[in-house]
């Protein structure tokens, strides 16, 4: 007899046909667009109702991204030790009630700066845990043959958030101030409400070898999804193509407005329209993404995403006023689709291939090192891009075409002889050796 806490077999090959599936994606969706429209309408609160600073907006910027430096790490362990979906679910309650004290203050005339920053702390502080958890969840939902397409629809729906959540932000600031804040919470109590209503029974936590064993015990329990990246010669090829990609490509990304605006004389308006073009790009990746794992291989697909179509974007810096400006939106909408492509089909390699007991941990480990690289391509793009020796275009120059080589990684792994990911029975983790390091098998 099957195990009923294991994930149930799909009596289709669609998840259109997935209730549990389903409820997750639509919660999901709503939620990425509320936290979208929170990108714009949290730094007009900032700017608009309380004056702040340049310095104080970089502040706030920050403080919303720190804790997956900071936190990454322990919340892959409490991950792997306690239920996701309660965990999930324990998330959104917080972000919904974290989020919505912001209208509740403005319209009572007591916001202060010290209020967004810590609201901008503490729901950063819930995401890690929640991201962490979601990737970890969706392997025990569905079939393990339907994670490409699985993963593909939750990145199509999260790139359209990042499409449409911007100007929906901005416009909804515009009516109705700091109250645009509201739509956020709210989407994070239709996110808590789509998790209650799942009905899949999650898999009971496997224990790690090494609990209980006092400190050298948890500090080898703590670092061992660390240790499983960085011993197994394809995770670490991909996270250094990740984060040098996130390097690379946040140099560039930093200066797309300055160039758009300064460069190409682009009118602020019509700058967004541009943007957004461009991001449809991750729609259509999100898509596609499950139907190319099985045209081109769900593992050659990995380096093929990032060498091929991850070329498009060298475009960007080769745009001019007239004619030559349809450069730029091709340029950024071949970098989305490569994105998402890329991203789909990695975390659905990373999801195959770990132990159950072992998913949380790894997966806080690959977002602690490929996240790491993001506010420094950043620093660099400002510097670079300021300097007399480079200037932006030159700057871009540097970004597009080393976010494209990151692609070697990959290509030159173990990657590159294979067409599918194998489907693999998981042995239990390998116990950590006296240094916390997961011993070599």
């Amino acid at each position: 007899m099957p195990d009923t806490a294991s994930p149930p077999q799909s009596q289709s090959r669609s998840l259109w046909r997935h209730r549990d599936f389903m409820t997750l994606w639509g919660g999901q969706a709503i939620s990425e667009l509320g936290s979208a429209v929170t990108t714009v309408a949290l730094p007009l609160t900032a700017v608009v109702l309380l004056s702040a600073s340049t310095f104080q907006v970089g502040l706030l910027s920050a403080a919303s991204t720190i804790c997956f430096l900071l936190v990454a790490l322990p919340a892959g362990l409490v991950v792997d030790r306690i239920a996701k979906r309660r965990l999930m679910i324990g998330c959104d309650l917080a972000r919904m009630l974290i989020i919505g004290s912001i209208p509740v203050a403005a319209a009572l005339h007591v916001l202060t700066m010290t209020q967004l920053f810590a609201v901008a702390l503490l729901a950063g502080l819930a995401t890690v845990f929640f991201d962490v958890a979601y990737q970890s969840y969706v392997p025990s939902l569905i079939d393990h043959e339907q994670l490409h397409d699985g993963n593909g629809k939750l990145g199509a729906t999260q790139a359209f958030a990042q499409v449409a959540g911007p100007g929906i932000g901005g416009g909804l600031y515009g009516l109705i101030g700091a109250g645009s804040m509201t739509v956020n919470s709210i989407s994070y109590a239709f996110s808590w409400l789509s998790l209650l209503l799942i009905r899949a029974r999650e898999p009971r936590p496997v224990r790690s070898q090494t609990a209980g064993r006092g400190a050298a015990g948890l500090r080898a329990e703590l670092f061992a999804g660390l240790a499983f990246v960085f011993r197994h010669p394809v995770l670490r090829k991909i996270a250094a193509c990740t984060a040098t990609a996130n390097l690379f490509g946040s140099m560039a990304g930093a200066l797309e407005i300055i160039f758009l605006v300064r460069v190409l004389h682009v009118p602020p308006a019509d700058t967004g329209l541009l943007v957004a073009v461009g991001s449809l790009g991750g729609i259509l990746g999100g898509v596609l993404s499950g139907r190319m794992s099985r045209w081109i291989g769900s593992a050659r697909i990995i380096w093929f995403s990032m060498l091929v179509f991850g070329a498009i974007p060298i475009m960007m810096p080769l745009a001019e006023p007239g004619p030559r400006l349809a450069f730029f939106p091709v340029a950024l909408l071949g970098f989305s689709f490569t994105a998402v492509v890329y991203n789909v089909a990695q975390l659905s390699y990373r999801q195959l291939l770990c132990p159950p007991e072992l998913l949380g941990r790894m997966n806080a480990a690959m977002r602690w090192i490929v996240w790491g690289t993001l506010p420094l391509g950043g620093l660099l793009g400002g510097v670079l891009g300021s300097a007399a020796v480079l200037g932006v275009r030159s700057t871009i120059w540097v970004g597009v075409i080393g976010s494209w080589a990151a692609a070697f990684w990959v290509l030159f792994s173990p990657l590159r002889r294979m067409r599918d990911i194998p489907r693999l029975e998981h042995p239990a983790a390998p116990a950590p050796d006296d240094q916390g390091l997961v011993s070599a098998s």
